[in-house]
């Protein structure tokens, strides 16, 4: 049930002659309140807020459930009204008027990998660092746009239009916290993700998430099996995978063995038997190029060895995980972008591998085009076929559109730096959301999304505070 209080007031119709006095007054009470932004965001970060078993009004799990609580009752405790949708999402609202803005935001995080400088859950504090899987994405901007919001409620509750921050609890693995919330609640006037690239995103590409079954080489070095990857959108950072030797083959490979090396993947045979295991990087899947996919490490080691009768087959094997979508036929690019292909999971489906593709497609591009491209090449290639086809249309805004014009402006005004938005193949909320578009989160130095010792400067979760606040306002009034 919604709570929360009420003002009453006739609001000042905004226009551009008027000073800044407000905008400053807001960012003072920011200053003046950054101990508790900060303790609230490593209180924030310290809840594992990994999806996991749904649970009784935690759809996402009990650590997600606590991460949202966490949120509903900071804002009702600062008198905003807020609504708890079933535990898929939930929002905080206060003001009144007919526009609405609304910040986009998600509580839930990746899993994590080995080798964290400090516990991933822990939000250590390190040469002026918070160390924390979700520093960056998304708790971080999510909070610091949080704090935003109550600072224009403390210093103008006049403000003449509803401020409402949303929280999601299933961003990174399936949207179905903004399904449920675009179901019964009306689309915002305007509304800002904070979850990418200074100062907004004007065009997100098409995210295309599918199976392919390829059925295992058998023959002289036949593949028993390849193990790795957590998520279809995480480049795989460790893997696993086996393959048997025939004694006819023996000779040939172990001669190929002796002229290959890889410093990252370890190979052993035990009698018949070889074992190899890849160690990568992890990286966010839209940019595959910025990490190091242990799969693709095996996959490419056993077509060097292969026997030379069954090179093609181990080949084409290893050409579906081209990073530009080649060896799968829907490789290309518009005007305004191009494809990207990550291999995010691959494992065992019978005599078959079953791998998990994350494509990233041209904003110009339709999904259904992509997938027929997608079949067609397939089918001709030969025992390969494609399971369950997911797409989400890309997004684009122009360049003066207001929302795109406002954000902008306001980002040159508070850093004296004119940016031209950018296209990314990472996908926000705002493909979601009517009239939203994602926009920046954090500066150089902090660390990237997805990947070892996520990290945000705290400097830099103040600053993004300051900036939040100076473009809901400036949107309050557009």
């Amino acid at each position: 049930m919604a709570t929360g209080l009420a003002f009453l007031f006739v609001a000042p119709e905004y226009t551009s002659e008027m000073p800044d006095a407000t905008v400053s007054k807001i960012q003072d009470w920011l200053r003046s309140h950054e101990t508790e932004l900060l303790e609230q965001y490593q209180a924030l970060l310290r809840i594992p807020s990994i999806e996991a078993d749904a649970e009784p009004n935690a759809p996402f799990g009990i650590e997600n459930r606590r991460a949202l609580d966490m949120m509903l009752n900071l804002a009702s405790e600062w008198g905003m009204m807020t609504t708890d949708l079933e535990g898929y999402c939930g929002y905080a609202e206060f003001g009144q008027g007919d526009t609405l803005v609304t910040i986009l935001g998600h509580l839930d995080v990746v899993p994590v990998g080995p080798g964290w400088k400090f516990d991933p859950f822990s939000a250590t504090i390190d040469n002026g660092y918070v160390y924390s899987r979700g520093a960056t994405d998304d708790k971080g901007p999510t909070i610091a746009a949080f704090f935003a919001a109550r600072a224009i409620q403390e210093v103008a509750p006049e403000v003449g239009a509803r401020i409402r921050t949303v929280f999601g609890c299933n961003e990174e693995s399936g949207f179905k916290c903004i399904e449920r919330y675009v179901q019964t609640e009306e689309a915002p006037t305007y509304g800002i993700a904070p979850d990418a690239g200074w100062p907004l995103i004007q065009a997100e590409k098409g995210i295309a998430t599918f199976e392919v079954l390829a059925k295992m080489p058998v023959g002289g070095l036949t593949m028993t099996g390849l193990t790795g990857g957590q998520r279809p959108n995480i480049v795989i950072d460790s893997a696993v995978g086996t393959a048997t030797v025939s004694a006819e083959a023996r000779p040939e490979i172990e001669e190929k063995l002796a002229k290959q090396w890889d410093k990252n993947l370890h190979v052993e045979f035990d009698g018949v038997n070889l074992k190899l295991t890849a160690t990568g990087k992890a990286a966010h899947g839209s940019w595959p190029w910025g990490g190091d996919n242990a799969a693709i490490r095996i996959l490419r080691f056993l077509m060097e060895i292969s026997p030379a009768n069954q090179k093609k087959e181990y080949e084409d094997l290893f050409e579906t995980t081209h990073i530009g979508g080649s060896g799968l036929g829907i490789d290309g690019r518009d005007e305004i972008s191009e494809l990207t292909n990550n291999l995010g999971i691959i494992g065992i489906d019978g005599d078959s591998l079953r791998m998990t593709f994350n494509v990233r497609y041209p904003v110009t591009w339709k999904g259904e085009d992509l997938e027929s491209r997608l079949n067609a090449f397939l089918a001709d290639l030969g025992p390969y076929s494609v399971d369950k086809f997911n797409d989400s249309k890309p997004l684009y805004f122009p360049l003066d559109h207001p929302l795109v014009k406002t954000v902008c402006d306001v980002y040159e005004e508070e850093t004296g730096e004119r940016k031209k938005p950018g296209v990314m193949g990472g996908g926000t909320y705002a493909r979601a959301i009517p009239n939203s578009v994602a926009i920046g989160t954090g500066w150089q130095g902090d660390g990237e999304a997805h990947q070892t010792d996520e990290r945000l400067k705290i400097e830099h979760l103040f600053k993004m505070s300051r900036i939040y606040a100076h473009i809901i306002w400036r949107l309050a009034h557009a």
